[in-house]
């Protein structure tokens, strides 16, 4: 029984569904796909969550349990380049898989950290190595795994947070940006991070960055035919209010319509603070108790505004983060101030860019993306999202897109309500736990529950964590920690 069909556990019941478990998703929406939900409107197609992919073996390695090829069924399109960062000066930066390409854009910006980029990439290369090469897809079940890899911890830095690690080597602060804003896909804040995840740098230049053609939804719905040619069931409007739990061992799970069901292996997708103070009965755990869960640190939110325009704006990229003009500031009041800056940086998303067929003929689908802080804030979100949104929009109209307001067909917003409340994202955060490193690894929710035999977590809040690499590696890891199927028959 797998509760929730985001991506993780959608990736989970391929993996199980290949070890001959007969698997069931449970999920409360009305389509699978969670955070990788999709909205339809008004002839338009939005992703609602992640669309930026990296590492498509991962992807390659579901399909191939199904003994099919991840291009029979979803194309992966290479971007090139990867995004733009524009800067609050005008300047852009071009990231891309291409070394010579990258070299020349940092001479553009800061000739003389020419040799620090290159050094930083190398270390980066080591860093993925063993971040996520070796550890990424191994269980930490306790402390005893932390200590083995404390040698290789100490060796790679990392104490030290992703900006401090990149500012060893550059001295640029356009360059300090470009190379260390990667955790915010993830949930983090550069400058609290661990620096183990400068690996993104270097996993984002051996895979590439790849876009769904077709959506992220495109990859949802093949996914979930994989599951169906396994016999696999997925029941929508679903929703699961508790795991049941037997002398210490899982059981099954009660929905909220009253019906129970048994299962012997119980796998959860849910947000773990979700798992476990809703889902879990109290006196059955020891280790994440309600004031453990409460007094953890939690991701910042989103302000995400989805709108189509009737006409196409060829200059903008399928990617573009525009910075604002402060970053170390502005993330403070996000994460540790929890305050709504008059000022923002923002990731303006447009499929059509490489994929016409997400909107109307001659039609563009965007959505822009805010960092903003989690429900920790106290923040109005009925009062506030329109003013927001309309500040949003004012930045776009002064940086890339010049009277395109007078062109929007349709609209949408999504806030840290929605997180909260549709998602169930405790305290809204979007990526649940902050990726910071007495919050990594064994420090995490484990992915084999250390409360209740039988019970395992997958997705962002567990190992290793928010991303889609991270999410799909959290499934990867139930081969080590489920017992065979054979054990149950």
């Amino acid at each position: 029984m797998i509760i929730g069909a985001g991506l993780g556990g959608l990736a989970a019941a391929i993996r199980l569904g290949a070890r001959g478990f007969r698997i069931t998703l449970l999920e409360r929406l009305d389509a699978p796909g969670g955070r990788a939900y999709v909205f339809r409107q008004d002839g338009f197609t939005f992703d609602a969550g992640p669309t930026i992919i990296t590492a498509p073996f991962l992807l390659e390695e579901l399909w191939a349990l199904c003994g099919r090829r991840l291009e029979q069924d979803v194309e992966l399109r290479p971007l090139d380049p990867f995004y733009g960062i524009r800067f609050d000066d005008g300047s852009v930066f071009e990231c891309s898989g291409d070394p010579v390409r990258m070299g020349e854009q940092v001479r553009a910006i800061a000739p003389a950290d020419i040799d620090g980029y290159q050094r930083f990439m190398r270390e980066s290369e080591a860093i993925y190595k063993i971040g996520f090469e070796k550890l990424g897809h191994v269980p930490f079940g306790s402390p005893a795994d932390m200590l083995r890899i404390l040698p290789d911890l100490l060796r790679l830095g990392a104490w030290r947070s992703v900006h401090g690690h990149v500012a060893r080597h550059v001295k640029s602060p356009k360059l300090r940006i470009a190379l260390s804003f990667h955790p915010l896909f993830i949930g983090g804040n550069p400058f609290k991070v661990t620096a183990i995840y400068s690996l993104i740098a270097f996993l984002e230049r051996r895979f590439g960055v790849h876009a769904a053609i077709g959506g992220t939804g495109r990859l949802v719905e093949s996914l979930a035919r994989l599951i169906a040619s396994q016999g696999g069931v997925i029941r929508c409007g679903k929703e699961v209010v508790e795991i049941l739990c037997k002398a210490g061992t899982t059981c099954g799970v009660r929905l909220a319509s009253g019906e129970e069901i048994a299962s012997d292996i119980v796998v959860s997708n849910a947000d773990p603070a979700q798992t476990y103070r809703r889902l879990l009965p109290g006196p059955a755990r020891k280790r994440w108790t309600n004031r453990r869960i409460d007094r953890a640190r939690y991701s910042m939110s989103l302000f995400v505004w989805y709108f189509g325009t009737r006409r196409r704006f060829p200059g903008v990229r399928h990617h573009t983060i525009i910075m604002g003009p402060r970053y170390r500031e502005l993330l403070h009041d996000i994460f540790k101030r929890k305050v709504l800056a008059e000022d923002f940086s923002l990731y303006l998303h447009r499929p059509t860019a490489s994929d016409p067929s997400l909107a109307p003929d001659g039609c563009d689908s965007f959505y822009v993306l805010s960092p903003v802080p989690n429900q920790d804030s106290g923040i109005d979100w009925s009062r506030q999202a329109e003013p927001y949104r309309l500040a949003i929009a004012r930045r776009l109209e002064e940086t890339l897109m010049a009277g395109f307001e007078q062109d929007i067909v349709t609209s949408k917003v999504m806030t840290p309500d929605d997180f909260e409340r549709r998602l169930l994202s405790f305290k809204g955060a979007a990526f649940g736990l902050e990726p910071v490193l007495t919050q990594s690894a064994w420090f995490r929710p484990n992915n084999r529950s250390e409360e209740i035999r039988n019970l395992f977590l997958v997705g962002a809040g567990t190992h290793p964590g928010a991303g889609i690499p991270g999410v799909l590696s959290s499934a990867r890891i139930l081969d080590t920690v489920v017992p065979d199927a054979a054990q149950f028959a």
